[in-house]
Order: structure tokens, then sequence, then C-alpha cells
């Protein structure tokens, strides 16, 4: 009997994205993955802002706008190339959104944005009730700061994240990736995820607010929680944890690794381990809050035994015993780990012309999420090239025919 082919969970959902650079991308990349048809909305000549964000490009792919930055968060999308600042092409986006078949709009205009070309939820909604719109911006879309552009740095440093981050007597670092954006990217998944069920369930759509340092902020989890329980400040602490101990980058003969020993039992294990037993009854050391009130004196001895023997000895004996520890792997080494790419998180993506010649191919991260019911394994298809899905989108889902589509081409409209 033959096996029955699983379908996405999102198969079915019609996205319509006006969102640019990432954390609306992001969103809707996941969308995408999820089994929805996706269909991004770009400028005709110059297409999402990320697209020349390079070098990197994909390899050949200079002069079709393929950056590395911008593949990286729009694989599993249609690209409708549109100028919305035409009447003619806001009308055209306008039919697209309010088409019953559409189920959610992306957007990452600033406040007010999308109202200039009559787009805006309050609009829209009333023509088509069940839709539901999710708004990106840096600082949502009431309170004072709303008319505020808001770029990743920016939220990193007013949210409060740069200040605990970075080395204990050196300046506020930011985090290596545009964190802000991906979290906010995946706050907004659940609020539009969310809105679609009540959508179904009422008829009756919603617009998701989402802002930047709303979820930055959201996201300081504890260390947000220690302030608001203490008002005290927290401070830089390199890479330890202001409430576990040992927990935090070790010294090994020949560089780095991390140990996060999470409770008493796990640090009894290290202790015997390093030949120390009588470390996990030392009232100094015995329980957690003692070993983070004598953090210094801890770590010294700690290091000084590290100091015996690699970094990957360690960790292996360290996992042995059942103590939690890694390598600090640089991003090669933990791309091409066994781990990573037996759970599918690397694929390779070729992209084709027209006429379905071969132009090329890419690495990139796949979705991470596995469910059971649902064939999410392979990533359908590559990062669209700009306007390469215009004619088919204004064909088979606004049944332009092609004239109509013509004079738009003619007239720079679409691409």
């Amino acid at each position: 009997m033959a096996t029955q082919q699983l379908q996405k969970p999102l198969t079915g959902v019609r996205v319509v994205d006006f969102s640019r650079v990432l954390a609306g991308p992001f969103l809707s990349m996941m969308l995408g993955d999820l089994g929805a048809e996706v269909i991004k909305i770009e400028h005709p000549k110059r297409g999402d802002d990320t697209r020349a964000w390079g070098p990197p490009f994909v390899h050949g792919m200079e002069d079709k706008g393929m950056s590395a930055y911008f593949a990286c968060v729009n694989r599993n999308k249609k690209s409708l190339a549109l100028d919305l600042k035409d009447k003619r092409g806001a009308a055209v986006a306008k039919r697209l959104v309010t088409d019953p078949k559409t189920h959610i709009v992306v957007e990452n205009f600033k406040v007010g944005g999308m109202g200039s070309y009559g787009l805006d939820y309050a609009t829209v909604s009333k023509i088509h009730p069940a839709l539901i719109m999710c708004s990106v911006t840096g600082f949502g879309q009431t309170g004072p700061y709303k008319d505020r552009p808001g770029y990743d740095l920016a939220i990193q440093a007013m949210s409060g994240l740069m200040s605990i981050t970075g080395q204990a007597s050196g300046e506020p670092q930011k985090v290596g990736v545009a964190i802000s954006d991906v979290i906010a990217g995946l706050f907004a998944g659940n609020g539009v995820l969310a809105a679609l069920y009540q959508a179904e369930k009422t008829g009756v759509g919603q617009h998701v607010d989402i802002s930047l340092l709303d979820t930055q902020i959201s996201s300081l989890v504890n260390i947000a929680s220690n302030y608001l329980t203490t008002k005290q400040v927290p401070t830089r602490m390199s890479n330890a944890h202001p409430t576990i101990v040992p927990y935090q980058d070790c010294t090994a003969s020949d560089g780095y690794f991390v140990i996060a020993c999470g409770n008493d039992g796990q640090f009894a294990k290290l202790a015997s381990l390093l030949e120390h037993p009588e470390w996990a009854t030392d009232e100094k050391f015995a329980t957690n809050p003692a070993r983070v009130r004598n953090r210094e004196e801890l770590m010294a001895l700690l290091n000084t035994e590290f100091s015996k023997q690699t970094a990957t000895s360690w960790v292996e004996r360290l996992l042995e015993v059942g103590v939690p520890a890694a390598p600090i792997n640089d991003m090669g080494q933990a791309l091409n780990d066994e781990h990573i790419r037996a759970r599918g998180l690397v694929q390779e993506l070729t992209f084709k012309d027209e006429a379905q010649n071969i132009l090329g191919s890419i690495e990139m991260v796949g979705s991470p999420l596995k469910l059971s019911g649902s064939s999410m394994e392979r990533v359908e298809s590559p990062p669209p090239f700009v306007g390469e899905h215009t004619e088919e989108v204004l064909r088979d889902i606004l049944s332009m025919d092609e004239l109509e589509i013509a004079s738009l081409r003619d007239s720079g409209v679409i691409r």
C-alpha cells in the first residue's frame, strides 16, 4: 500500500507579504515552511532591500539580487514585483489582499504606511472581514515612539540587552545576529496563527501589532524579572550566569569550552570527576546559592583542573558522567556537525530558469520544525528572483489576461 503524501499544516492558506529586510520576511518564511502560499510583494526595480546587502552573494547570481542575506529568510515564496506608488499597482495589491482566498497580510512599513496605498487594516477589513493583518514595526502602532524607525541595533540598545552583553569590564555589545528581528518574527508567528485559528471559528480577522521593542523586552525573561523583583540593575557578566554556578565558559589547556551545571547533583558528579568529591559537601559549594556567593573562588579551582587537559577531552568526559558541556564551535564547525546534518538543518536547493535549466545551487538552513503528522523535511522552493512569479500570480489568482498584464509591464508597474 502506497504511503499517503502528508500535507503541511498551512496548505491552502495564502499570505500576501509586503515586508522586507528581516523580521517580517522571517515570519512569512515560517508560514511558507508550514505550507502557506506566500506571495512576496517587491519593488519592480530593486526588490527587497536585502537583495543588495552583499557580498556574499550566491555564486553567479550577483546581478540577480541573490545575496546570502536575502536568501536566508525568503525561501518558499513567490515574488510579485509591483510598484505600489502607482495607482494601478496599489489597485492590484488591493485586489490581491481583499480576495476571499487571502488569509494573512504581513507588512512592516512605518506606522500609517499601508494607509497611504489604501491597504491599511481599517480599509481592507471592511471588504474582507476575515483577513488577518500583521504589522511589524520597531515600536508598535501606539505609544510615544510609534513613529520612530526601528532597527535591530537600536532595539538591542534601548531594551537593555546590550547592557548585559559583553565582557564584564568591557563595553556594551550587541548579539552577533539581529536577534531582535528574529524574536519579533517568532512572536509574530504565534500571534498570526492564534488569529487564524480564531478567524476560522468566528469568520472575523484582526490586526496583529508586533513591536521589536516589545518582543525584545519580553525575551529578557529572568533578567527582567530579577530587576523587577530587586530593583537592582543587572550588569554584564561575560559568559557567566547571574544565578547558576558553574554555568559559563571554562579554560582548558588548548582553549575554551562551556559547562552548564544546573543543579547540585550535576555539581557532585563534576566534583567527583575532578577527584575533589569534598567540594560537593563543602558549605561554600554544596548548594547553588552557596556557589553563586563564592563564584570567583570556585571558578578559580575549576579552571586550575580544566587547564590540565584539552577542551575536547573535557567535553567528552563531562558528558560521559552526565554533566552538560559543549565545545565553542565556529560557524563552520556548527553547520558541518554530524547531528545538525542528520537533522536536515542544512539543505541544498537549485535555482532554475523558465526553461528549467539549472542556474546554480545554494546551501541554506532549513526549518527546525519537526511535525509528526506533516511533511516538513524538505524546503519546497529556493528564494525567488525579483518578479519571478508576477505573471503567474496575476494570471492564476487575479485572472488577468495577457493584454492587461502586458500593459502593466510596459508601463513599469510590474516586472
